[in-house]
């Protein structure tokens, strides 16, 4: 029995498609639901889109020819996204997508076509579609939280609402994506740890936090663990001179763990106002995440 096809409809009477209800959110992976409401799906020629700025900015040839070479076999499975304005198509989310289909010559390709957003919302839905792909830098992350921020000018709290990620995220990449950018450009060169960067930002010794910097950007200190290295052999001779660099050490046989519980169970038990509560527990919060329990 021969199959039976709807009636081609005219470009200009195609309806526009709620895809957020229609389509499996598995498959997309993004926070953001204001992604793909109200959005269009169509097909466009890659000459029609035009690419500004994204929050990725280190991409791996090796990966784009291997993705280059799936889409030729099996098609392209995660649309573009796009934002329409002025009679203009700017890429949103896919740069990855889209350098990759370059590399195969592809004329045109499909995508979800957005229209009449803010460029607030759009940096959210960018960040959320980017960050949510494992090979995002966090360097990248940091900036693009960095710009949403000078964008909307929201404060940190905000931010945490609007990108759906924790205050002390926001908080380091902050702290993260104003370093110089020689320190950035090495993080991306030698993979460097996150919480590398994190405690070197730490230091108060001028001095030594100066010598840890060189270590840094030639690529002698990529982890953590050598950084600890570093950082007790340089607190060690530090405090002959002077006994205030010196680390002040745990009571005997407390580890960092009950030590941390001991603190937030005192917190409980003394008189303390909702603001100095609430910044005693941030406190802790953050003490948590950087020690190794």
């Amino acid at each position: 029995m021969a199959k039976t096809f709807a009636p081609r409809v005219a470009k200009n009477d195609r309806k526009t498609i709620d895809l957020s209800e229609k389509l499996d959110r598995d498959l997309f992976k993004l926070a953001d639901e204001r992604l793909l409401k109200g959005a269009r799906l169509d097909e466009l020629k890659l000459s029609e889109i035009t690419v500004k700025e994204q929050v990725r900015t280190k991409f791996n040839d090796q990966s784009l020819r291997e993705l280059a070479e799936n889409i030729k076999i099996n098609g392209l499975i995660q649309p573009l996204v796009v934002h329409y304005r002025f009679g203009k198509y700017t890429l949103i989310c896919g740069e990855r997508r889209f350098r990759a289909m370059s590399l195969i010559n592809m004329e045109k390709t499909p995508c979800f076509i957005l229209e009449n957003k803010t460029e607030e919302e759009l940096m959210a839905i960018q960040f959320s579609e980017n960050t949510a792909r494992e090979a995002l830098h966090y360097i990248d992350r940091a900036d693009g939280i960095l710009n949403y921020q000078k964008a909307t000018k929201a404060s940190e709290r905000k931010i945490q609402s609007a990108l759906g990620i924790s205050k002390s995220e926001v908080h380091r990449s902050l702290m993260i994506a104003k370093m110089p950018a020689k320190i950035k450009e090495a993080a991306k060169t030698h993979n460097i740890e996150k919480y590398v960067l994190v405690e070197y930002e730490a230091i108060e010794n001028s001095a030594f936090k100066k010598q840890v910097e060189k270590m840094v950007l030639e690529g002698k200190i990529t982890k953590r663990s050598q950084l600890k290295t570093a950082l007790t052999k340089g607190v060690v001779s530090a405090g002959r001179k002077q006994s205030r660099n010196t680390k002040a050490s745990l009571p005997k046989g407390m580890s960092a763990s009950a030590f941390l519980k001991a603190m937030d169970t005192r917190s409980k038990e003394l008189k303390m106002d909702k603001k100095t509560r609430e910044l005693f527990k941030s406190l802790v919060e953050e003490t948590k995440e950087m020690v190794d329990l």
